[in-house]
């Protein structure tokens, strides 16, 4: 049995493919662009197939033998539905790197189909969201009465055209949060805050993230609320957000983003994300008042993103969880972040 990549030409793919050679893997590269994929495959010795996601007897063909399959083709809100599928008729567990809350609450809504399947759907297996995922369930685990829960990131170096592609989605949404239970649309900036970074105190704003799905089924915490420091967003009032809104719904504007940014965006080169890392906060509170925090430092987004994936696929292969969908957390526990390379926590403390 043997494990693929899917979409393992694109800028995080090719990490991850990179890492797993590095560490002596040899996984299935695969893709729907025959001369790319071959371009990847054969200068590093690996096995390659070549498959596209529209036809879903060609995906589970395509599957046959595969034991695990990390996804990291995106937009994810595009090629997570026909993937699952795929890996519902073929077997195969499934992992993606996700950040994008419909795409996780899709997945989430198969949970019963892959527990019958004997499948693992994993979603968000990189930065989105396992460092904000597993100390969610740190803070959670120490608070059992928490109420509410707050979740920060900032991290520092460059973002690749996929991650873009998505943010170019995402904002025609706006802002989501966790309220009562339920997903909720909010005006983007629509909560602002200090947060004690491990590098010091820095104002936050809240993003949607796909925490506002993932950590409601790993805590249990009603109202969640995800936050980045991010150059001028916490200057967006609700007037800006709501313009912002509407002009990214354009269908024009989304095709000449997208464009524009496959032709000028590659993604941070090796040394920019040997200089970068990444800050995550999280905070529980209950109606009491009293609260419980927990921070972490960790690598660049990107890198931490490719060990991540290698280390899920191991577990899926070695020590699967129950069937079924899950979160990083439910699946190997809140300590998984902590095999990752370089992250440092600064262990849960009370208020």
């Amino acid at each position: 049995m043997t494990w693929m990549i899917y979409g393992a030409n694109g800028y995080t793919g090719r990490l991850v493919a990179d890492l797993a050679v590095d560490r002596g893997e040899r996984p299935v590269l695969a893709g729907r662009d025959p001369a790319k994929v071959a371009g990847l495959a054969v200068p590093r010795g690996l096995p390659y197939r070549v498959f596209d996601l529209a036809d879903p007897d060609a995906v589970a063909e395509a599957l046959r033998g595969v034991e695990v399959v990390a996804h990291c083709a995106g937009p994810f809100s595009a090629t997570s539905a026909p993937m699952v599928e795929g890996c519902l008729r073929a077997g195969a567990h499934y992992l993606d790197i996700t950040g994008e809350i419909d795409v996780f609450e899709a997945v989430f809504a198969r949970h019963e189909q892959a527990r019958r399947a004997g499948v693992v759907l994993l979603p968000g297996a990189g930065f989105d969201v396992v460092p904000t995922d597993c100390l969610a369930a740190m803070v959670a685990a120490e608070l059992p009465t928490a109420t509410h829960l707050d979740l920060a990131f900032h991290a520092t170096g460059g973002v690749s055209g996929g991650t873009l592609k998505s943010a170019l989605e995402g904002a025609a949404v706006g802002g989501r949060a966790r309220v009562d239970g339920a997903v909720r649309s909010v005006p983007l900036a629509w909560r602002r805050r200090e947060v004690p970074f491990p590098s010091g105190s820095r104002r936050v704003a809240s993003l949607p993230w796909g925490d506002v799905s993932t950590a409601y089924r790993s805590t249990g915490i009603p109202n969640i609320t995800t936050f980045a420091h991010l150059p001028g967003l916490d200057r967006v009032g609700p007037r800006s957000s709501r313009l912002s809104e509407l002009v990214m719904r354009s269908h024009v504007v989304q095709r000449l983003g997208r464009a524009m940014v496959g032709a000028v965006v590659r993604g941070p080169a090796r040394v920019t994300r040997s200089r970068s890392w990444v800050e995550v906060y999280a905070e529980a509170t209950d109606s009491e008042g009293r609260s419980v925090s927990a921070a972490l430092i960790g690598p660049d987004t990107y890198d931490l993103t490719a060990d991540s994936v290698l280390r899920a696929v191991s577990a899926l292969r070695c020590e699967p969880p129950a069937p079924g969908a899950h979160t990083p957390s439910t699946a190997f526990g809140a300590d998984f972040v902590r095999r990752l390379h370089g992250v440092r926590i600064i262990e849960p403390a009370r208020r």
